[in-house]
């Protein structure tokens, strides 16, 4: 045989082993983070630096809530009401047809007032949240990319305009586990009224493990469906079927071994089976005193659903469940006409239940160990078209008001500012990123550590990287 053939060969095959070996270990990085053992993907993992919370409740204001009538008073937008708006030196090529038509300026129909020791300043469509503004952080400079809802939704949920990325709670889940492995690590309770944009990709788990996506709960009737066991199926024949289903699933995995969800989804029978008897105990309001059904705004048909959900968020978080999502339903908060009547609706809706919330949290000394924050997809504009019978506001990428309390947070701070019409963030500008970052920083993750190698590169939920908004931390660092 030629020498320098059977040298290359050689080498091949050498080249081949390794490259063979390489790619198994890739393949089986997924398999080894969705085993069942002490080291599935759920089980409590240390944070990067000691957390102020171990657990996170997101209220997601989906259709983006006016920030100069809520929480970013603006006297100089009641100066000149019905002034014309140009809009030709301002830089807003996000919409630019939204602005080519003649636009005047829109005072605000609510009124502010101090509350708290801290004195901040809230509008009175939310009387509830305001007498919490001592526990609240707020900022008032937060900007998005995209004045799309979808976009803009997903910019929220998951820090990229665009679908097919982990989502917030996904990544929280990957990075920490969670403490209770009888309940899902991520809990999503969404308004069945009208769902967020492609509904479970909002709170999917994107390329990470299939492990890591949320479970959707529901506040009427069985929380999931078809979790109970049907009628005449004794707890001997479940398991029994549990047993030989496990089997099967083992016996094809060590023939398929590079299937990356596989596990996850033997792990997703035995969660269910364990839910069975946990969800049931830890969703039952009936042993909730009346005075908290009452606090929640459980007897009232406005409030009901938000505040039944705010009431979940908070057992589940006290049975050890990691992070936890609130939606409106989709759109809801905008107000391109009828901005009265819009955010009057959406405001009775979860002002009352977000107050019990914090204030039930607090009472029961969780609220240190948990973060709370509110926010919308972007803010809104101080003005309408000139022609609109009725005054609304439009999509505002260049600033929104965003807040936190509970764990970590400095309460009674306001952190930004924005222009004397609040169209535009202009002191201490921050992005949606840094909200992101915030949230995980609160939680013990550093952001720029937090990565997952997917289509050749670590990838992040804050991409290259976003800046915790240390002015509303309880110990800023030196």
């Amino acid at each position: 045989m030629d020498l320098q053939l059977a040298r290359r060969r050689f080498l091949y095959r050498g080249v081949a082993g390794i490259g063979g070996l390489a790619l198994l270990d890739m393949l089986n990085r997924d398999l080894r983070a969705a085993s069942s053992d002490p080291d599935s993907p759920l089980i409590p993992k240390d944070p990067h630096h000691p957390a102020k919370a171990n657990a996170c409740i997101f209220l997601s204001m989906l259709g983006g809530p006016s920030q100069m009538d809520t929480f970013d008073p603006k006297p100089a937008l009641a100066k000149h009401d019905g002034s014309p708006m140009d809009w030709s030196k301002e830089k807003l090529t996000d919409q630019p047809g939204l602005f080519a038509k003649p636009r005047v300026l829109v005072g605000s129909a609510f009124k502010f007032q101090k509350h708290g020791q801290c004195g901040m300043e809230v509008s009175d469509l939310l009387p509830q949240i305001a007498s919490c503004v001592d526990d609240i952080g707020f900022v008032r400079s937060v900007q998005a990319d995209n004045g799309n809802h979808p976009a803009a939704v997903f910019q929220m949920n998951t820090g990229f305009a665009r679908p097919g990325n982990p989502s917030l709670g996904a990544w929280a889940t990957f990075g920490l586990g969670t403490e209770n492995q009888n309940l899902p690590a991520f809990v999503a309770l969404p308004d069945f009224r009208s769902i967020p944009f492609s509904g479970a990709q909002q709170w999917g788990s994107g390329f990470l493990p299939a492990s890591y996506q949320g479970t959707v709960l529901r506040w009427k009737g069985e929380a999931i469906r078809d979790l109970s066991s049907p009628e005449g199926v004794s707890s001997e024949l479940q398991q029994a079927s549990r047993d030989l289903l496990r089997s099967y699933n083992q016996k094809y995995l060590e023939n398929h071994f590079t299937n990356p969800d596989l596990q996850a989804r033997i792990d997703a029978y035995e969660l269910a089976y364990r839910m069975q008897v946990e969800v049931p105990q830890v969703l039952d309001l009936t042993d909730e005193t009346e005075a908290t059904k009452q606090m929640y705004g459980l007897k009232d048909e406005m409030t009901r659903s938000f505040g039944t959900r705010c009431l979940m968020a908070r057992k589940l978080v006290e049975a050890g469940v990691r992070f936890v999502q609130l939606y409106t339903p989709s759109q809801s908060w905008d107000a391109h006409v009828d901005v009265i009547k819009n955010h009057g609706k959406n405001a009775a809706e979860v002002d009352q239940p977000v107050a019990a919330l914090l204030k039930d949290l607090k009472q029961r000394g969780l609220l240190d160990g948990t973060l709370v924050v509110w926010m919308g997809e972007f803010g809104r504009t101080p003005d309408t078209p000139a022609d609109r019978k009725t005054k609304g506001r439009d999509h505002n990428i260049g600033a929104m008001t965003v807040w936190f309390a509970g764990g970590g947070v400095k309460g009674g701070t306001v952190v930004g500012a924005t222009n004397d019409l609040g169209y535009k963030a202009v002191e201490h500008v921050y992005h949606i990123r840094d909200v992101h970052a915030t949230i995980l920083h609160l939680m013990g993750l550093n952001d720029i550590r937090l990565t997952h190698y997917h289509a050749g590169r670590n990838r992040r939920l804050t991409d290259t990287g976003g800046q915790p908004i240390h002015q509303i931390l309880a110990s800023r660092r030196s």
